[in-house]
């Protein structure tokens, strides 16, 4: 399996660190103890963890305009209609995934279309699930505009674990259903603000998978 570009280096310093743990557990017992096993498979363990939150995994990319897919894997945590006051200011259904550190931690664009805008906010660390978690944490906001002029909005939040969020976003660009959004370290929660009249497939407790699961579908224009 592929890893993220955005994982290499992370990956690199944890093996150094691992294998710096390593010859100073060596050089402080005197004996090549049951212990210096113990430690070298544990950090072993430790270096493949760290490394498989950031695998890339092949997946076929799915078009239809009329579908709107999860950007992340996950778990479906809230689905309701609320205000959305960050660039577009009207009522939308805001469908919400909760990554945990076992997911991949690659986000997708849910629809294709016009990237209308892209800003990162600096913020607090809540526990994803927080309910103010949308407006307070880390975060970085993109709004698709879509052919019809329609408007779907996406937001990565860092939790109290990720600390780090990639966005690849930027205004201007044309971007592909599906294609890669970003990458959040570490795990965390993805909001995605559609239509309120939209169809709604998912409930909370819903399984997801990135790029492959139809969470909603646009109502369609007379």
């Amino acid at each position: 399996m592929k890893i993220n570009k955005e994982g290499y280096k992370i990956i690199g310093v944890t093996g150094l660190m691992c294998l710096a743990i390593w010859f100073l557990g060596f050089w402080l017992i005197d004996s090549f103890a049951d212990f210096m096993w113990f430690l070298a498979i544990f950090l072993v363990i430790f270096w493949f963890f760290v490394a498989a939150f950031f695998r890339e995994p092949r997946r076929v990319q799915i078009h239809d305009d009329e579908l709107i897919f999860s950007p992340c894997d996950g778990r479906v945590v809230v689905t309701e209609v609320v205000h959305e006051h960050e660039h577009v200011d009207c009522e939308m259904l805001q469908i919400s995934i909760f990554m945990s550190i076992t997911n991949v931690h690659i986000n997708w664009f849910p629809v294709g279309g016009e990237i209308e805008y892209a800003k990162h906010h600096h913020g607090r660390f809540l526990v994803a699930w927080h309910p103010k978690s949308s407006t307070e944490n880390e975060r970085t906001t993109t709004v698709i505009r879509l052919k019809d002029g329609r408007k779907v909005l996406m937001r990565q939040i860092a939790g109290l674990i990720a600390r780090r969020i990639v966005s690849y976003a930027k205004p201007g660009k044309h971007v592909k259903q599906n294609d890669r959004l970003g990458f959040i370290k570490f795990g965390s929660r993805v909001d995605v603000l559609i239509p309120k009249d939209s169809e709604l497939f998912v409930e909370i407790g819903d399984p997801v998978i990135g790029s492959q699961t139809p969470i909603a579908r646009l109502k369609r224009k007379a």
